[in-house]
């Protein structure tokens, strides 16, 4: 794949406590295979679909209880000075600006109304080798009760512009407040933004929801439950595919998406 543009997702991980269960669920539902472990970098394993980097799965930092979820990264050319946004526009860093060897370099932050995500400069590890395809990152949607928190804090720490999503005549999307950050103008979106309605408890907080390619949404959702996996949502049709939410069975929360299969016109966004 080509360069990353800023602020464009570029890399998925997820830490689990038990990283064996991890690839055998996914290696399932998605049809990941997975290279060695790499011991100097805590045991850190990538995911492969078709022999071509989508992912990694890691074991939690000894001392950490940390719970199970994906964590998506955006890509800055410079992870320091983003850093330095994040902190000057009212988020938080919680981890790094850090060098992985020659790989690159890291942060993970937390956005105002408190969804964390990950910053990546490339250096050897260039992110996704396959996206938009079956077993591949699909998509990404930030879910929060406080929309103006993000809808300010995203774009002033990178070069998005916002379209806001016009429900028109659709009853279902009907008080919806959906938008979409996009680098480069409109035709080129890289991130959704949900506000969180009252079907979901109130003690879930702000987060980021990744999505990944399927060929059948409605077989990996069986997949994901044989595994151990639960349901939250879908499966359901839209315009830009069948989809369904899932945890898998150490509680982190994905969704698979099989975006041949679509169903009604694409939306307006403003």
């Amino acid at each position: 794949m080509g360069e990353f543009t800023e602020g464009a997702p570029c890399w998925v991980d997820a830490m689990f406590a038990d990283v064996e269960a991890a690839k055998t669920f996914y290696a399932d539902v998605l049809g990941w295979t997975f290279g060695e472990a790499s011991s100097e970098y805590g045991n850190y394993t990538q995911a492969y679909s078709d022999g071509k980097a989508v992912a990694a799965v890691v074991p939690p930092m000894p001392g950490a209880d940390a719970p199970s979820q994906w964590c998506l990264y955006l890509h800055s050319p410079d992870v320091a000075a983003t850093a330095e946004k994040v902190t000057s526009n009212g988020g938080e860093v919680l981890m790094g600006p850090m060098q992985v060897g020659s790989f690159g370099s890291m942060l993970i932050g937390k956005e105002p109304s408190g969804a964390v995500f990950g910053v990546w400069q490339p250096g050897d590890h260039k992110g996704f080798e396959k996206m938009g395809e079956a077993g591949a990152y699909a998509w990404a949607e930030l879910y929060t009760r406080e929309p103006d928190k993000p809808d300010a804090f995203l774009p002033a720490v990178f070069p998005y512009s916002t379209q806001q999503m016009d429900a028109g005549d659709d009853p279902e999307a009907a008080g919806m407040d959906f938008k979409v950050y996009s680098v480069g103008g409109p035709e080129n979106p890289v991130l959704g933004r949900m506000k969180m309605g009252d079907e979901f408890p109130p003690e879930v907080p702000s987060y980021v929801q990744v999505y990944f390619g399927v060929p059948n949404c409605d077989e990996a959702v069986e997949k994901a439950k044989k595994h151990g996996g639960q349901l939250q949502s879908g499966p359901m049709d839209s315009p830009f595919g069948r989809f369904a939410a899932l945890t898998d069975q150490q509680g982190a929360a994905f969704a698979v998406i099989d975006t041949s299969t679509t169903v009604g016109e694409m939306p307006d966004f403003a």
